[in-house]
């Protein structure tokens, strides 16, 4: 781990890792108390998950969208570049940003066969389980952020033919950015489409596992505050 530099003072590992663990200790040992402490942020976190759940079906919407836009250019005899690229994307988007929400309403396919051979030690099993997934999600979301960067440093460019407007470029990488340089920011911004820079369609990889590795490590505290697991698969009619 000797590229997990130190964050306010601590490895970053110690964020990850470590210190959710020690939650998840608390949640198991003073379950009362947690659940009185998680209940509001719990709350927050589900409509956090439905807004991604919703972002995923905006992003299916598009993709039939610009299927619909290349049929219409088709039948007219024009061109429409790189909507094969941005379809890609929007495909992307969708899967990414649905992680979370079919996590949380059971949509993930699981293989339980050690589970069911568990008998009274199954919720100690899915305790393990839930923890493994935790564990592999945060390490996939921290090299996601971090593909992302790296994209970002080496100013990695499509090789399709999409294009995307300077200025939406400008306002996204507000984000990543203090506000008292938002105006250098915008003053070296040009006005002109140019070729998509890897890390835009790389940020719904980054936010999708993110989302995934929280709700991994919320429903595992939800588990051992309550004692039982709380991801129900939904029923279909």
């Amino acid at each position: 781990m000797r590229d997990w530099q130190p964050v306010l003072g601590l490895p970053l590992w110690v964020w990850l890792f470590v210190l959710p663990g020690v939650l998840m200790l608390l949640c198991y040992l003073r379950p009362q108390v947690m659940r009185r402490v998680l209940q509001p942020i719990w709350r927050v976190l589900d409509r956090l998950y439905n807004g991604a759940g919703v972002i995923a079906a905006c992003c299916m919407v598009t993709i039939l969208l610009l299927i619909m836009g290349q049929m219409g250019a088709r039948w007219a005899s024009l061109t429409f570049p790189g909507s094969t690229e941005y379809a890609g994307y929007a495909m992307a988007a969708t899967s990414f940003f649905a992680l979370a929400y079919t996590l949380t309403h059971g949509g993930h396919i699981r293989v339980s066969i050690f589970l069911n051979l568990g008998g009274r030690h199954h919720f100690w099993l899915d305790v393990a389980a839930m923890l493994v997934s935790a564990v592999i999600a945060t390490y996939f979301a921290r090299y996601a952020i971090k593909t992302n960067l790296l994209s970002e440093m080496l100013n990695d460019r499509t090789q399709g033919q999409d294009f995307v407007p300077e200025a939406l470029l400008t306002a996204v990488s507000m984000f990543g950015t203090w506000p008292w340089n938002w105006g250098e920011l915008w003053a070296s911004s040009g006005s002109g489409w140019v070729y998509t820079p890897v890390w835009l369609p790389q940020l719904p990889m980054s936010i999708g596992t993110v989302l995934l590795a929280i709700a991994l490590w919320d429903y595992l505290s939800r588990m051992l505050v309550t004692g039982s697991p709380q991801i129900r698969g939904e029923v279909l009619e």
